[in-house]
């Protein structure tokens, strides 16, 4: 089985710009990602990065009815924002074999604070060179490719071995 990311968060443009790398390199490491977003309308960037896209509304909506991720990403403003995604997060936490990422300015929720360390992801060359591209099909400026990627991430109690470690 196939370590399997989910990514939230509001927009195309803030998926590349906070993880676009980190899911660029776990796509070349085998990885199936799947981005959860509002804007789905163009998937052209996200599909740069070998990501799959769907309707944010439609997964919220969806919500206990849809397999559990190895890896549920989730964009801290909108955690911030919208109750639908707490719960998906508090859910995520709840099972001991999801590790929870979270990205941006907004503040960890306390409960998540105490069990998360600060993850930086190093781009590989070909990261930086796809998420450039993204970024250009996003519309979005192309100097904020960076060298790394920063993360709160609460890692899973229980690890499955068959799965790659993932940084």
């Amino acid at each position: 089985m196939r370590h399997r990311i989910d990514v939230v968060a509001p927009t195309t443009v803030r998926v590349v710009q906070f993880a676009g790398g980190w899911l660029f390199d776990r796509v070349m490491a085998g990885c199936d990602v799947t981005v959860h977003v509002a804007d789905h309308a163009d998937a052209r960037a996200l599909q740069i990065l070998g990501a799959r896209v769907v309707d944010l509304a439609r997964t919220l909506a969806a919500r206990g009815r849809v397999p559990v991720p190895h890896t549920l990403a989730v964009d801290g403003d909108l955690l911030s924002a919208d109750e639908r995604v707490r719960l998906l997060v508090r859910e995520a936490t709840s099972m001991s074999q999801t590790e929870v990422r979270l990205w941006g300015d907004a503040c960890c929720p306390a409960d998540l604070e105490r069990e998360a360390s600060a993850v930086c992801h190093r781009l590989s060359v070909a990261a930086r060179a796809f998420k450039a591209h993204a970024l250009v099909a996003a519309d979005a400026p192309t100097e904020l490719v960076d060298l790394t990627e920063a993360f709160r991430s609460r890692l899973p109690a229980v690890t499955d071995t068959r799965d790659p470690v993932l940084a």
